[in-house]
């Protein structure tokens, strides 16, 4: 299992939308994400620059590639292109996050 990060940008505003649409999220996309060896998916955000920072474990580095084109991660990244900074094709822009320390 490998630890993966990277930031994203929230839309000021969004906070109680974001974490509503969360709490609520499809069954079927939680799926996807087990079905692509992701696990203990975790998101922060930072309130003073509504910057969002996932990480998560993964059976695979090229996990969250792997969903790029898969329906259900489509439909969600639609359903959530009006909350954050997206690329044309409604995906989140993502920024990897390098590690550069860790303590068990």
């Amino acid at each position: 299992m490998e630890t993966l990060a990277f930031r994203m940008k929230l839309k000021p505003g969004m906070e109680a939308e974001y974490r509503r649409r969360h709490d609520a999220i499809w069954p079927e996309m939680l799926a996807l994400l087990r079905a692509a060896g992701i696990s203990d998916y975790t998101i922060f955000l930072d309130r003073e620059t509504d910057a969002l920072f996932a990480v998560f474990r993964c059976a695979t580095p090229d996990a969250m590639a792997s969903l790029a084109d898969d329906p259900i991660e489509r439909r969600w990244n639609t359903h959530m292109a009006d909350l954050l900074e997206v690329n044309a094709d409604d995906s989140a822009v993502v920024v990897d996050l390098v590690p550069l320390f860790h303590m068990d």
